[in-house]
């Protein structure tokens, strides 16, 4: 069995243990009369992973030409596993985990824009005059639709500036 379908199985058992978490997850009392209970999106996630996993696992396999010469998009060439880029990959790892470790203490709008600049860089991307207003864009946005529509405090500014 190829890579791919070890992967669609791996988040296939995933997606079903998932379902079964949330399924069972225990309501509190005032919960149970919700229109949108805590564990519908977890539900609706895991319906739809176990579904695209079914695709995967069943799909029919592309053909090979000689053209392509058994190299098809998507597939993982173990001959060529040095050429991968893992530096970029554990650059992102790395950003995400400052990102969790910064979003308390520098606020959400300042780690979430400095995430959001260091990841694209790691990305290639160089046009700091475009990246630089859309992170900081997208960072206000996210924090206005959490903070004022949604109604969960989310501390935008550093500490040391709110205090």
């Amino acid at each position: 069995m190829k890579l791919d379908r070890w992967v669609a199985v791996f988040f296939l058992l995933f997606s079903f243990l998932y379902g079964y978490g949330a399924v069972t997850y225990r309501l509190l009392p005032f919960e149970r009369n919700m229109v949108f209970l805590p564990n519908t999106l977890p539900i609706g996630l895991a319906a739809l992973g176990i579904i695209l996993s079914f695709i995967l696992l069943f799909a029919p396999k592309p053909q090979e030409t000689e053209e392509t010469d058994g190299d098809v998009l998507g597939t993982v060439d173990l001959r060529r596993f040095r050429e991968y880029e893992f530096g970029r990959a554990f650059g992102l790892l790395a950003a995400m985990i400052v990102y969790a470790l910064a979003i308390f203490p520098i606020g959400f709008v300042v780690s979430t824009t400095a995430f959001l600049i260091v990841s694209a860089t790691v990305l290639g991307e160089r046009r700091y005059v475009i990246l630089v207003p859309v992170s900081l864009a997208g960072a206000l946005i996210v924090w206005f639709l959490v903070q004022e529509v949604l109604g969960v405090f989310l501390r935008p500014w550093p500490i040391f500036l709110v205090s």
